[in-house]
């Protein structure tokens, strides 16, 4: 159920707030992963493929290439999303370097459900290249310049994750 307090960040029904969004997968060192990114009508965003651990891969993502958002008056994000029942990540950041640190959290999906997830910010843990950093600042969320959704640790093979929005909570 949704929270009257939540306000729209993303509203990926509309196909204009994907239009900026690409696939940066673990090709970029080698690896066989493959993801995009892709509108599906009254759904949202899909991010579908295939995670292969070949050649030393593991990982699939899409990301954001936007404008700065603030996010400073809210504690956190809910997405509402539909599964496969593994394990993503939501990345934030807070610069626009390609390779910049990201701030990243977990979540579980159901298997073919439609869920509402709340992400607190406190949970977003600072990383380069998955390996966590302790010598970064908090997450400026008055400043968020990327979104990003993940899929690795293992998970090999095709994947489906649909997301209709994210809201600021």
């Amino acid at each position: 159920m949704s929270n009257s307090s939540e306000v729209m960040i993303l509203d990926f029904t509309d196909a204009s707030a994907i239009s900026d969004w690409e696939a940066i997968d673990d090709r970029i060192m080698g690896g066989c992963s493959q993801s995009h990114p892709e509108c599906i009508d009254s759904i949202g965003l899909r991010f579908a493929g295939t995670v292969s651990l070949e050649n030393n891969g593991g990982f699939a993502s899409i990301r954001s290439n936007s404008d700065s958002v603030d996010l400073g008056q809210y504690t956190g994000l809910t997405l509402r999303l539909r599964g496969d029942g593994k394990s993503y990540k939501l990345s934030l950041r807070t610069d626009h370097f390609f390779d910049g640190v990201s701030y990243q959290t977990t979540f579980v999906t159901e298997r073919d459900s439609w869920q509402e997830i709340s992400l607190p910010f406190e949970a977003f843990i600072p990383t380069h290249h998955g390996i966590k950093l302790s010598t970064v600042a908090p997450m400026d969320t008055d400043n968020i310049t990327s979104f990003g959704l993940f899929i690795a640790d293992g998970q090999e093979g095709p994947f489906q994750l649909d997301i209709a929005w994210i809201k600021g909570c």
